[in-house]
């Protein structure tokens, strides 16, 4: 397998044909996948804010002055409000914002981006990663992943994730099949669209030297059978369902 950068892609502004841009700098072959970063996607679905968007209400500013009485570091509450007003809920409001996305990915501060973001203050997640996934996909005939990174817990830094895709499975399952001693497989369902995002993040880089698209060549799905479901249901989330009983104290 390999992943190649998409090289000299501009400044992605609002309204760019991102489609146009990747293809015209690429040979897409079948079987190619390509993973693109939601940065340029948000910045060309016009996903940058101003703070100024945002004015905060009461539970924001209560949300800012905990954080900051924790951290030491000042807190806008118009950022606590734009992540109040992008989520479907938030599972810790201290000594960080965890929330739910509207489209079920769950990420501190709602995935809202403060860094690269010309022209404004925030850069929001796509609206649906996985809708601006298909458009891609329609327009370039190859399966897409839109990622993003995320950190984990237990563990320190970041990695990149799927937040969207199209054109094929989230996951490929391996249960009823078996290992090398003849054991059937009970619960092996791998997330090959995180695991593509997470290696596409290694040759795409971060920072200011970061190439927002990766062209991955030579990965097969294999025969297996396939499913869409990469972000675990609500009523069989039983770390989410802890979250809500848990209140931080310190």
């Amino acid at each position: 397998m390999e992943l190649t950068p998409v090289e000299g892609l501009p400044e992605i502004r609002e309204g760019d044909d991102l489609a146009a841009l990747v293809d015209e700098r690429v040979d897409l072959r079948p079987g190619d996948v390509l993973c693109v970063a939601s940065t340029v996607v948000s910045k060309a679905e016009g996903r940058t804010r101003d703070l100024s968007a945002f004015p905060a209400g009461d539970r924001a500013r209560d949300i800012a002055a905990r954080i900051e009485a924790i951290t030491g570091d000042e807190k806008d509450p118009r950022f606590a409000q734009a992540v109040i007003e992008e989520s479907e809920e938030l599972l810790t409001e201290a000594p960080f914002l965890l929330a739910v996305c509207r489209f079920g990915h769950v990420t501190v501060n709602a995935g809202i981006d403060r860094s690269n973001v010309p022209g404004g203050d925030l850069l929001l997640l796509p609206e649906d990663p996985s809708a601006s996934a298909a458009r891609l996909h329609e327009r370039l005939d190859v399966p897409v992943v839109v990622t993003d990174t995320s950190g984990r817990p237990f563990r320190h830094g970041q990695r990149g994730v799927a937040v969207g895709w199209a054109g094929m499975p989230a996951s490929r399952d391996w249960r009823g099949e078996h290992d090398r001693d003849g054991r059937e497989l009970g619960v092996t369902v791998q997330s090959v669209v995180d695991e593509l995002a997470g290696a596409a993040n290694l040759v795409a880089g971060e920072g200011d030297g970061g190439t927002p698209a990766v062209v991955v060549r030579g990965f097969a799905f294999g025969d297996h059978e396939g499913s869409d479901n990469l972000f675990r249901a609500e009523e069989d989330d039983i770390v989410r369902e802890a979250l809500r009983d848990w209140t931080f104290e310190g």
